[in-house]
């Protein structure tokens, strides 16, 4: 996926603990309505996952006229307006223990959105989302701890030598930042169960987006004074923000009410594919064959990292 949703990178924080999934009733107390309730929120995902990767391939549009930083700029406050308001949190009770980690994140979010959409700008958007899906399969796999982990691990490592196929043309800083995107999520993944521990809800992440929004305002100013924005940069930039951040919000949200955590985690493993077919049919990103198989197998062995990280997860989560 491009920019991971906080819904998203919180996976496991609301997997080890339910109130916040927003109180909702566990899918087994609607035993009468989970099969509707299921299909529901698996439609849910996968239309959540395409609007991400859409908008992703709208952004990026902008980026012959205000660069990928600024594109990443305008995500950053579509980013906050959305989540300040649904979460409303209460900055004025947070104690220091709850500031630093929600200070991380706010750095670690705006690496990673920059690090991503440059990658996307040099290498394109199929295989710069699947590198920074590594990172989230990193996490997956060191909570497996088991003999399965090291074939997944094996499997992922192939799939980055099909879709890099070093060589004297490879792009290998477009490579490197969508490694660093995917080093970032996985960061963010690990803070943000830390945030989730210490501020209820989404308070914390909403937090954070308002202050790496806060800390790119001079970035915007020395940007779009060297590269004055039209109102179409500007526009397809506020789309993307809204496909790839409000809309996912909301539709994530509403589908961790009605699928297992476990399964929302494998369903999201789908967004390299959607990436690779997006970029191609939007951006004329035409993958060889051995860069589709790369894109396979780093799907594949995120999906089955996730399914053997399962019985540890609340473990690793640091839940007793």
């Amino acid at each position: 996926m491009t920019e991971p949703l906080p819904v998203t990178a919180v996976l496991p924080v609301m997997a080890a603990h339910p109130a916040h999934l927003g109180g909702f009733a566990p899918l087994s107390d609607q035993a009468p309505h989970a099969g509707r309730r299921r299909a529901a929120g698996i439609a849910t995902l996968l239309g959540s996952g395409l609007s991400n990767q859409v908008g992703a391939a709208v952004g990026s549009l902008a980026f012959d006229t205000i660069g990928s930083v600024g594109v990443v700029v305008v995500r950053q406050f579509v980013a906050a307006a959305v989540l300040v308001p649904l979460a409303r949190p209460r900055v004025r009770e947070y104690r220091w223990a709850q500031w630093w980690p929600v200070l991380l994140l706010a750095v670690v979010f705006g690496t990673m959105n920059l690090s991503l959409y440059a990658s996307i700008d040099r290498i394109g958007l199929g295989l710069a989302v699947t590198l920074e899906f590594l990172g989230p399969l990193g996490v997956a796999l060191f909570a497996s701890r088991s003999k399965g982990a090291v074939i997944c691990a094996l499997a992922a490592g192939g799939g980055v030598l099909a879709i890099t196929h070093p060589e004297g043309t490879t792009d290998y800083l477009g490579v490197g930042l969508g490694m660093l995107a995917g080093l970032c999520w996985a960061s963010y993944i690990l803070l943000n169960r830390t945030v989730g521990r210490r501020i209820p809800g989404a308070g914390g992440t909403a937090t954070a987006s308002a202050v790496s929004a806060i800390a790119f305002v001079p970035v915007g100013i020395v940007i779009f004074s060297t590269h004055p924005p039209t109102l179409a940069a500007l526009g397809l930039a506020m789309v993307a923000g809204i496909m790839s951040s409000a809309l996912p919000y909301v539709a994530d949200v509403t589908a961790l009410r009605r699928v297992p955590a476990q399964l929302f985690g494998i369903l999201m493993s789908v967004n390299p594919i959607y990436a690779a077919v997006v970029g191609a049919l939007l951006l004329g990103e035409a993958l060889e064959v051995i860069e589709w198989s790369g894109i396979g197998l780093i799907v594949l062995a995120n999906a089955a990292a996730l399914i053997l990280a399962a019985p540890r997860r609340r473990d690793v989560g640091g839940v007793s």
